[in-house]
């Protein structure tokens, strides 16, 4: 098998946005464009694409289908398409890489969460349909009940979760894709209303649209592409129970294992990006990856300043690995989520310097 690498990595603004469809294309054509351009390649290059969304959050059968009119119809390419965040994806594509079976590979994620339905209606969708499903919890509802089960244990502290709001605001200062921004004082934030007691609006990770593309390439031609490739020492995912009531939920055993299995602590790590879409989530996450202060967390501000359905994922494994490209990292982690209460878990570990 062979080193590979990720060399390209693009991202669409998280925003509300009423010029694009469900199907992703208006989202995808520029970013695509982006990451053709900052690597050299052309479409033709790439030998295998691989997709991450939702027919639910589209509200149409085959909805994915439309997304390929941003790569083309002709000539025919070797697609595939998973109803998951990019971020697994990016996993089905490293895999044909690795297998030796494409030299270069592609993986794009994309959701528009702001219509045409309720994103918290939709994600009851993928509780058990027996127990939970017909009660209709929606996503916030559940966070807030693992908040306030971490509160009670004294895991962490509403004053916790606000320093991480406003960490996160303050770093996302210096991203210009980022939907939420700006200084601001845990006092402050703890002044505001509960939107679902313990969660504030702060705690909640903002509803929009996006995409994210990342290109990854095999040995000698991630070396050609790219003066510092991100290169992939370790990529796993693991899963928890789907019964909430199966399962501790202050912290996250799957993300624990996924980390292990991808070498996470064979080494320091300089940065962090952890799809955490609740304040609360991040601390949880730093306990489970053991990550130490030493470790910068979302850079770029996570997911709590811009999570965009089925591309949040896959941008963090992108900002982490912009992070070793750029060679601000030496070792980077990026992690993404799926599922109720940080569910199942993805780790990748990147490196500089092979």
């Amino acid at each position: 098998m062979t080193d590979v690498a990720v060399i390209g990595f693009a991202q669409s603004p998280c925003a509300r946005r009423d010029d694009a469809g469900t199907g992703g294309v208006e989202m995808l054509v520029p970013i695509l464009a982006e990451a053709f351009q900052g690597t050299g390649l052309t479409k033709d290059d790439v030998g295998f694409w691989c997709s991450g969304s939702s027919d639910y959050l589209a509200g149409r059968a085959f909805s994915f289908v439309s997304a390929v009119d941003a790569i083309g119809a002709f000539p025919p390419v070797m697609e595939s398409h998973l109803e998951m965040d990019g971020a697994w994806a990016l996993y089905e594509a490293w895999v044909k890489v690795l297998t030796g079976e494409a030299d270069i590979a592609l993986a794009y994620g994309f959701g528009k969460a702001s219509s045409p339905g309720s994103l918290r209606r939709v994600l009851a969708l993928q509780l058990d349909p027996y127990v939970l499903g017909p009660l209709w919890p929606d996503a916030v509802s559940i966070a807030a009940l693992q908040a306030r089960l971490g509160l009670e244990a004294g895991a962490w502290t509403e004053q916790d979760m606000a320093e991480v709001a406003a960490r996160s605001r303050a770093a996302a200062a210096g991203n210009p894709q980022a939907q939420v921004s700006g200084e601001v004082s845990a006092q402050e934030l703890l002044g505001r209303p509960y939107v679902a007691d313990p969660l504030r609006a702060h705690d909640c990770a903002p509803v929009g649209d996006g995409a994210a593309v990342v290109i990854r390439a095999a040995g000698d031609r991630a070396r050609e592409l790219c003066d510092r490739p991100a290169w992939i020492t370790g990529f796993e995912h693991r899963i928890d129970s789907a019964a909430l009531g199966a399962r501790d939920l202050t912290t996250a055993p799957s993300a624990a294992a996924a980390g292990r299995a991808a070498g996470a602590g064979a080494g320091a790590l300089d940065v962090a990006e952890l799809h955490a879409p609740f304040t609360h989530q991040e601390i949880v996450l730093r306990g489970a990856l053991g990550l130490g202060d030493g470790v910068r967390v979302n850079p770029s501000g996570g997911a709590l300043c811009g999570n965009p359905m089925f591309a949040a994922g896959l941008a963090r494994i992108g900002m982490a690995a912009r992070e070793v490209m750029s060679g601000r990292a030496a070792r980077a982690l990026g992690h993404a989520t799926s599922g109720p209460a940080l569910q199942q878990n993805l780790v990748c570990v990147m490196e500089g310097g092979q």
